[in-house]
């Protein structure tokens, strides 16, 4: 059979695909709330039954936290692993969503239909392109060109704390030839995009105490030292005038980008203006001799998520407070150890705070970036499969998340994972109203379709 002929079954069965993904979309399986733990066990269930009817044989694997589910297609050429997740992001504030986030519908929208819903765009949405592409090709060929090996996590919005230890309880049978990943979206909404590279993340919180109660700052002010200013300082000097990151041996495990990657960037003639436009700002940030892409794919950020201490209540209570309370955050990039970056941090932190102030930190995380060498075959196989899909050609990017899975893949598994999406950059994604264009879904069922073909060609 022609690859017309699976496109066309796309096509042509589209409805009945949009109505399995609304089903799996009123599943809410939030994976960070017990409440809804039964609800993450429903739908690793549905992916199981639906796995079956396109011949997989597929089970649901309990872990300690919410399950896994992994199909098996047998086949001869190339085997590959496809990874998605189920579950989802709370839906709070849930009065700033304009329908019930777990019924989800087809809406009409100045820029064209879209799904709207938890999880539409991220990851269920994503994921079903894959199912559905590897369904329509089994019902015009009567089988799947290629072994082909399903994982689905059910807790990656929610740490992923079961998916090391699963993966090398089970590394033997999750080792294919490659992974496939579809968690991301295209590049500037318009064109397909595979990454090749991605930020790591380092996290901590700091905890800072002076006074052993809060005190009142007529009485103590002026003579005692502020943890929230002492805080101050300390955000404050974390960034020099450049922007540059003040942190000792921050940038020993930086690389420059290579002549070539830089190029290709550059081809992108990305839009930084209409960018920082869209969410209402003009002025760049970040280092100031590099550009927007580095900025925001290549280089290494310090961020402060949150600062806090005193009084915060309506009015006034002059407080001068015991504690000062601050979430940092690192994106990584490189060689960048996540140990490292927090020792440096603590280490600045403790030389920065008066002698008899006390520090404490909890919540210390971490994963290194990812670097995917484009050298496999497959990626040349499917930058052309979506090229022919698309009215523009497909690109080599970066992106500045982490999606921690794709380096689990090469430090465990020893295999290389290509990150392909197609969500778009309003699908507002872990923000209420979430939705998923359905051109992207449409397109993005086809363009697996087109990559399958791509990569068992004879």
């Amino acid at each position: 059979m022609s690859l017309k002929s699976v496109l066309d079954q796309i096509d042509n069965n589209l409805p009945a695909a949009t109505d399995r993904l609304l089903e799996l979309l009123r599943i809410p399986s939030v994976s960070t709330d017990p409440a809804f733990a039964a609800h993450c066990q429903t739908a690793a269930d549905w992916l199981v039954a639906d796995l079956q009817n396109i011949g997989a044989e597929a089970t649901k694997r309990d872990t300690p936290g919410h399950p896994m589910v992994v199909g098996h297609v047998a086949g001869e050429g190339p085997h590959i692993l496809f990874y998605g997740h189920y579950d989802v992001q709370p839906v709070d504030p849930l009065n700033l969503w304009d329908r019930d986030p777990f019924d989800p519908a087809i809406e009409e929208t100045p820029a064209g239909r879209v799904i709207r819903g938890r999880g539409s765009s991220d990851d269920k949405g994503q994921l079903m392109t894959f199912v559905e592409a590897c369904r329509a090709w089994r019902e015009v060929n009567g089988s799947l060109p290629c072994q082909i090996t399903f994982f689905f996590e059910g807790e990656e919005e929610s740490g992923s704390p079961s998916l090391i230890p699963f993966m090398k309880e089970n590394a033997e049978e999750l080792t294919a030839d490659i992974a496939l990943i579809c968690d991301t979206g295209l590049f500037e909404s318009r064109v397909p995009a595979i990454i090749t590279m991605l930020r790591g993340l380092a996290g901590i919180e700091v905890e800072i105490t002076g006074p052993d109660r809060d005190l009142h700052s007529g009485m103590y002010g002026g003579l005692v030292r502020n943890p929230l200013h002492v805080m101050s300082n300390i955000i404050a000097g974390l960034h020099d005038e450049t922007g540059r990151i003040t942190l000792d041996g921050f940038y020993d495990d930086v690389p420059e980008l290579s002549d070539e990657i830089r190029a290709q960037w550059q081809a992108l003639s990305f839009d930084h203006a209409k960018f920082l436009g869209d969410i209402g700002l003009t002025e760049q940030g970040g280092e100031v001799d590099r550009t927007p892409l580095e900025k925001l794919w290549s280089r290494p950020t310090c961020e402060v998520n949150g600062m806090w201490g005193g009084y915060t209540g309506d009015g006034s209570k002059t407080v001068l407070p015991s504690k000062a309370h601050a979430k940092f955050t690192f994106r990584l990039v490189g060689q960048q150890d996540p140990a490292k970056i927090v020792a440096a941090l603590k280490a600045y932190v403790e030389a920065s705070v008066p002698s008899d102030y006390k520090v404490s930190y909890k919540g210390d995380k971490g994963a290194p970036a990812a670097q995917m060498s484009v050298s496999h075959p497959a990626f040349e196989q499917a930058r052309k499969a979506l090229s022919d899909e698309w009215p523009d050609a497909a690109a080599y990017v970066g992106c500045g998340g982490s999606i921690p899975i794709a380096g689990f893949f090469k430090d465990i598994l020893n295999m290389d994972a290509m990150l392909i999406g197609f969500g778009k950059d309003d699908d507002q994604i872990h923000s209420p109203n979430e939705k998923y264009d359905m051109e992207s879904f449409h397109k993005g069922i086809r363009s697996w379709a087109r990559v399958l073909e791509e990569m068992t060609k004879k």
